[in-house]
């Protein structure tokens, strides 16, 4: 069955930024983020061996969570100079590569990654490389996550998910909504932390049944701060789940190519990257050696 592999790319990008503190190229501008990304970006693909791949990336803010939450993300700082001066770079290396790239104004790289994730589940298996938590709601059976937080390189299912959150993958949406992400600058029910949320959730099964049965919460105090928060968990639920977006699902495009060598020659040359243009042509010669 072909595996489909779908990266985050703004999340990597961040990852490689700050992982790699200095590195410039001849000339002197910032490659530390390109260069940590092209590495994490063939690590992936010799720990998943995709049959196609594709980076996603952010577009801008949803018009309908910032509506519903006019400070939704307003707490994440401006992106680094050096890092969006980078971005393009990126983007270059992956088309020379072969490798398919995407954005689109106004879409949230998870949307856009969660609708082509559910998409391609229909076929094939699929592999969403990022540590966004939302994610865990689309594991299933033919879904499964890379997280680059998780050292064992493990492709998360049911079992990590569960582990991770004592909720099953279906669950996680009521558990962000219930507890909050403060990751996304969304405020959950006072008093309720990811284990208070798994609680209420294995004894209620649902938001929806939870609110419907609120009598039967014990504690006094946490059953008025969830009477008190109805309407902002419902809210929160419209913001953590992950709605279809416009998505042409075209495996032909999401192939790996072979690349454009002389092309990627130029740029690792122009980038100072002499490890990556030795190992170049080193992959050049066992192909001609093959022929």
């Amino acid at each position: 069955m072909s595996r489909l592999l779908i990266v985050d790319g703004h999340a990597y990008a961040y990852r490689a930024f700050h992982a790699i503190r200095e590195l410039r190229s001849p000339t002197g501008q910032p490659t530390n983020a390109i260069y940590g990304f092209v590495k994490m970006l063939e690590k992936m693909r010799a720990a998943v061996e995709p049959t196609h791949l594709i980076v996603v990336w952010d577009g801008g803010l949803n018009a309908e969570r910032l509506a519903a939450l006019p400070n939704y993300k307003a707490q994440r700082p401006e992106m680094p100079a050096d890092l969006r001066l980078q971005l393009d770079g990126i983007v270059e290396f992956l088309a020379v590569a072969g490798i398919a790239s995407y954005r689109a104004d106004g879409v949230e790289a998870d949307d856009y990654i969660a609708t082509l994730a559910r998409l391609a589940a229909e076929q094939w298996n699929v592999v969403i490389a990022s540590s966004d938590k939302d994610f865990m709601q689309l594991v299933s059976a033919r879904i499964g996550l890379l997280n680059p937080n998780d050292k064992t390189g493990v492709i998360w299912g049911r079992e990590q998910v569960l582990a991770k959150t004592g909720v099953e993958p279906g669950q996680v949406a009521d558990w962000l909504a219930l507890m909050g992400d403060a990751v996304d600058n969304i405020p959950g029910v006072p008093g309720v932390g990811p284990k208070t949320a798994a609680e209420l959730l294995k004894q209620f099964g649902s938001v929806a049944d939870l609110l419907a049965r609120l009598d039967e919460v014990k504690s006094e105090k946490l059953r008025q701060s969830l009477r008190d928060s109805a309407a902002a968990v419902l809210r929160n639920q419209n913001l953590v789940r992950l709605p279809a977006v416009p998505c042409k699902f075209l495996p032909e495009e999401l192939l790996v190519g072979a690349g454009d060598r002389a092309a990627l020659r130029r740029l690792f040359a122009g980038w100072g990257f002499k490890g990556m243009l030795a190992a170049l042509d080193v992959a050049g010669e066992k192909q001609v050696e093959l022929i």
